[in-house]
């Protein structure tokens, strides 16, 4: 009996002891994880934290070497000309005309080319996906220079030049490329938002189509009030990636010199020379302080779209193509 106990004790004190050190296991990784992630956070938030501060600075805080976050004598006058400098309200309107317009063709064409992968069988099927798969891998700067070339002579199949006297036309310092690109499925991350379709496609069963066959609906029927109303994750998962991409699209804007009165990202890189020669602000240091405001202008509506979203956003990266 003695002995019997001794083995119980024994055995408690091993258990008691494996218990303790998976205690500390746990906590261990707890702080490493906590640590990690303050430091990533610092990393990643510091210079935005950063740059908020400053922008409400005034002559005497940016001097002042007592003051580094929070500002002794807070001022709203870098904002009031960062605003008037960028003409920053109409901007915006055209900005998310011209995002929207583009992100409702992304949806309506690539959602319609991922259906079509998911569920028909024609020639070529795989080549033409993996040439999808290249949309995604390969830079978009490696196809900037037949890009410019193409648009800057623009005459699809000679039609152009057929009803233009001969002549192709010159379509940049316009939308019409990124408009022509979305329409013909190779815009802006066009190659990813076909896989998410695609994958969500895949992923729902084919009964849904072979009922609706049954009712007497067409292809096309089938795809735009059947199988799109549930895509709506991957439908919101696409929207709210092409409207973030869009607006903060300088590559594309840039090569295709798409008026700033469009694109309100690229009113930043006017800002600073446009307060030191219009406002005779030649201090660099007070300078940087307005295009600090420039630059949280900017990032407002993107962030108070995550915000206004970042609910269906998650459920719908969870539930589209991307993961699993």
């Amino acid at each position: 009996m003695k002995k019997l106990k001794t083995i119980y004790a024994e055995k408690q004190l091993a258990n008691e002891g494996q218990r303790v050190i998976r205690q500390g296991k746990k906590l261990l990784i707890a702080v490493f994880r906590t640590v990690l992630i303050i430091g990533l956070s610092y990393v990643i938030l510091g210079p935005l934290i950063g740059i908020v501060a400053n922008s409400f600075f005034s002559n005497a805080d940016k001097y002042s070497p007592i003051v580094y976050l929070i500002p002794h004598s807070p001022t709203l006058e870098r904002y009031r000309l960062a605003i008037l400098r960028m003409d920053y309200w109409n901007t915006l309107r055209n900005m998310m005309l011209y995002v929207v317009s583009l992100t409702v063709i992304q949806l309506f064409i690539c959602s319609m080319v991922g259906y079509g992968f998911a569920r028909y069988n024609f020639p070529f099927k795989k080549i033409l996906f993996a040439c999808v798969i290249i949309m995604i891998v390969i830079p978009s700067h490696t196809v900037m220079l037949p890009l410019y070339t193409t648009f800057q002579d623009f005459n699809l199949f000679g039609l152009v030049s057929l009803f233009n006297g001969g002549r192709s036309i010159n379509l940049l310092s316009t939308p019409a490329p990124m408009i022509i690109m979305s329409l013909f499925g190779c815009g802006l991350r066009a190659g990813l938002y076909i896989y998410i379709f695609n994958q969500f496609f895949r992923a729902l069963p084919k009964e849904i189509e072979e009922a609706a066959s049954i009712d007497g609906a067409g292809s096309f029927y089938t795809y735009l009030f059947i199988m799109m109303p549930n895509a709506k994750p991957s439908i919101i998962t696409v929207t709210i990636f092409s409207i973030v991409w869009q607006y903060n699209d300088t590559f594309f804007s840039n090569l295709f010199m798409v008026s700033q009165e469009i694109v309100l990202s690229k009113r930043i890189a006017s800002l600073l020379p446009n307060i030191q020669n219009l406002d005779r602000v030649f201090d660099p240091s007070i300078a940087t302080l307005y295009l600090y405001a420039g630059i949280v202008l900017v990032i407002i509506p993107v962030i108070l779209l995550y915000i206004l979203l970042q609910k269906q956003f998650i459920e719908g990266v969870e539930r589209s193509g991307i993961v699993g």
